[in-house]
């Protein structure tokens, strides 16, 4: 059983068609517009609701910043790699795909979640092994994204990479001392973008096993960015090439 919490991720979960949600728990005393919006989808699912002392939701969900909510679910159902590679989003007439290499901090992974959300990928790929899995505080940091976005969880991220080329995506590494410059590269048809861990970046092999390596241009004094916030440049970009004209 995982427990959700906050208002935006339990309202994603809510809205979302198969979601398996067992039970909302409100603290005494909650009052909002906000929360009569939940109490409405939850209404309408049959999800049982039930009231509790806040110092009880403090407790269950292990932190003071639940805002008050709490939603029960079964475990967070990962995607086959099949489903993700097929996944399109209806305004783009390419694939994109979105894989991880040994991302371990939760707030990274929810942040690349949203953002793969945000700019239509299909799915999101995370290795099984030495690297964050999708925990409630993942769906929290990921606003509620990553009950919209299919996620595959993988044993081996360079077979992933070569399942994808198979079905005929191009795939691109995020590699800071990359020839390649982002604003030269051409995104053309189905996309796979894999970035790398937090201190390390993308492993050796899995580096080789990228089609084209590429490298965001810096100007501050400081040499690198956040990778989901370098994620986020890389998909916009792919995407202002992708948009229908």
């Amino acid at each position: 059983m995982q427990i959700l919490y906050g208002i935006n991720p339990v309202s994603e979960i809510l809205g979302c068609e198969g979601a398996d949600v067992r039970r909302l728990v409100i603290a005494e005393g909650r009052r909002g517009d906000d929360l009569k919006r939940i109490l409405e989808l939850a209404a309408a699912r049959g999800v049982p609701v039930e009231t509790r002392r806040r110092e009880a939701l403090d407790r269950q969900a292990g932190t003071s910043a639940h805002q008050g909510i709490l939603c029960l679910c079964g475990e967070y159902a990962y995607a086959d790699l099949e489903t993700v590679a097929a996944n399109r989003h209806p305004a783009f007439a390419g694939g994109l795909v979105l894989l991880l290499d040994g991302i371990e901090d939760p707030q990274n992974l929810g942040s690349l979640i949203r953002s793969a959300h945000c700019f239509g990928a299909g799915g999101v790929v995370i290795p099984r092994d030495r690297a964050a899995a999708v925990t409630p505080a993942v769906i929290k940091a990921s606003a509620g994204a990553a009950a919209h976005v299919p996620v595959a969880r993988v044993v081996n991220l360079t077979q992933a990479i070569d399942f994808l080329k198979e079905k005929g995506f191009w795939v691109y590494g995020a590699d800071a001392v990359a020839d390649t410059r982002l604003e030269s590269a051409r995104f053309e048809g189905d996309i796979g973008l894999v970035m790398g861990s937090e201190g390390k970046g993308l492993r050796p092999l899995v580096r080789k096993h990228c089609d084209v390596l590429l490298s965001i241009p810096l100007f501050g004094k400081v040499d690198s960015l956040n990778v989901s916030v370098a994620a986020g440049i890389v998909l916009h970009e792919i995407r202002r090439q992708s948009a229908p004209r």
